[in-house]
């Protein structure tokens, strides 16, 4: 398993070679959630067979679900930083705000029927937990008992405006707690976690000329 070092490292070289050029695609960084995604990621047991479902800032899930670095750099420089997809890993991401979503929801539906044993595992911004495919997606696993888990990361940011500003009063805490209230008797799982990032919500955290 990956530390919490192996993927700052990781965060750096990636900014380092965007800042010289190199990378000609759009690259959209995080950072303060190291640790709490290693910890999910155990806690939850995301093996192998499991489903990733992610976002256009989607670097650590790539690689906490066990896909090597080379293979995401190369990505990255062939300028799919936002279009991270690795089926052989069963890893996927959309750019799209709240894409992702019913993809996740469809192949849980399908793991259901077909009665097998992976699970899916979806993660979100505060963004797109606030868009009504959010909701749509999360209250039909519930109501369908899907083996899916989506995860809402919150960073207090809608794109570059404060999530709070944007949605109004009611918080995003609130919400998954909504939810969560309704998951007792369903494999569907909410789980919610809030960071904060050292630079801006997109980017690498500065502006670069080419």
């Amino acid at each position: 398993m990956l530390d919490k070092q192996d993927l700052i490292d990781f965060r750096e070289n990636i900014k380092r070679m965007y800042s010289k050029g190199m990378i000609r695609g759009p690259v959209h960084l995080r950072d303060g959630n190291e640790q709490i995604l290693i910890h999910l990621f155990e806690e939850l047991s995301i093996g192998k067979a499991d489903y990733v479902f992610s976002t256009w800032a989607n670097h650590y899930h790539a690689l906490l679900k066990g896909i090597p670095p080379e293979k995401i750099t190369a990505r990255i420089l062939e300028g799919e930083s936002m279009a991270m997809n690795f089926p052989e890993y069963n890893f996927f991401t959309s750019a799209i705000v709240g894409g992702i979503l019913p993809i996740a929801t469809g192949v849980a539906a399908g793991i259901a029927r077909k009665e097998e044993d992976s699970g899916v595992f979806c993660f979100i911004g505060d963004m797109a937990f606030r868009t009504g495919i959010a909701h749509e997606s999360i209250i039909y696993s519930i109501s369908h008992n899907l083996p899916i888990t989506f995860i809402v990361e919150d960073n207090g940011k809608s794109v570059g405006t404060p999530t709070k500003s944007v949605w109004g009063e009611v918080t995003t805490e609130e919400l998954v707690e909504f939810y969560q209230s309704l998951t007792i008797k369903s494999n569907c799982m909410v789980f919610y976690y809030k960071y904060e990032l050292s630079g801006p919500h997109s980017g690498v955290g500065e502006f670069v000329s080419f």
